[in-house]
């Protein structure tokens, strides 16, 4: 792949925009390659969960490449958001294996969606985010007036996409948009802190519980019904017989995902 640089270790995918000198921006070439890394995270047995950063200090993603779409007609305008959400972000989101944005500098536009399709985002303390999509004549296309604002409520995200601005990575913590701010070093390691964490639990159970919380914001699901219905399932894996064993014989539980 031109535009992504991959490395399995110890269970974690690690994705990198690799376009630092455009600022890791969104062109179609990025998008189709993310698409392909993403189901094969879908897939991949040797792989529990991912991180997803951009290449260099300055920036996680700073947008998409405008040149791509500054001739689009309507039609293609509403393809191209709709082959985003389909192939790329909502892939993301519903991935059963937690994916982690490791936000490093600028995640503006495409790249603060892509950071909020994943399950959580870490940012460095350099990092500034926003939505700048009216300065344009558009508005955010891949999913990001829906996400941002079941991140933050309905009266900061009208704020932050009405006037375009950007917030550093305290106020993001502050609102909710991301879950921790590290410093630049410390950024990956916080990371794989966390998704370390993750990957020593049962993962049908983290899997489930990623589909679960989704349905909460879907009108069209009944987010209970779905949650018991999971919940009964799980009494029906392994894991399940090896976590409730291991927590009477006081071990560890050795969890196979099935």
């Amino acid at each position: 792949m031109n535009t992504i640089k991959t490395e399995v270790k110890n269970r974690i995918l690690y994705i990198t925009i690799d376009r630092a000198t455009k600022l890791n921006a969104l062109n179609k070439e990025t998008l189709a390659d993310l698409s392909s890394i993403v189901k094969s995270l879908y897939t991949d047995e040797s792989v529990g969960g991912a991180i997803i950063t951009g290449d260099g200090p300055k920036a996680f993603v700073a947008g998409a490449d405008i040149s791509e779409f500054s001739s689009f007609s309507i039609e293609q305008g509403q393809q191209l958001a709709a082959n985003g959400h389909e192939s790329v972000f909502d892939l993301i989101e519903n991935s059963p294996k937690p994916v982690i944005a490791a936000i490093n500098g600028f995640a503006l536009g495409g790249g603060l969606e892509l950071a909020m399709a994943c399950h959580l985002r870490i940012a460095s303390d350099n990092a500034k985010l926003g939505l700048p999509e009216v300065t344009l004549g558009l508005i955010p296309g891949y999913g990001g007036t829906q996400r941002l604002t079941q991140l933050v409520g309905k009266a900061k995200a009208l704020e932050m996409i009405l006037t375009a601005d950007m917030i550093t990575a305290d106020e993001a913590k502050t609102l909710g948009l991301v879950n921790h701010v590290t410093t630049q070093d410390e950024l990956i390691a916080k990371c794989e802190e966390l998704l370390t964490k993750m990957l020593s639990r049962a993962p049908l159970a983290i899997g489930a519980a990623i589909s679960v919380i989704n349905d909460f914001y879907h009108k069209d699901k009944n987010g209970f019904k779905a949650e018991i219905e999971a919940f009964g399932k799980l009494f029906g894996t392994e894991d399940f017989k090896e976590g409730t064993q291991s927590f009477l014989e006081k071990r560890k539980a050795n969890f196979t995902g099935k």
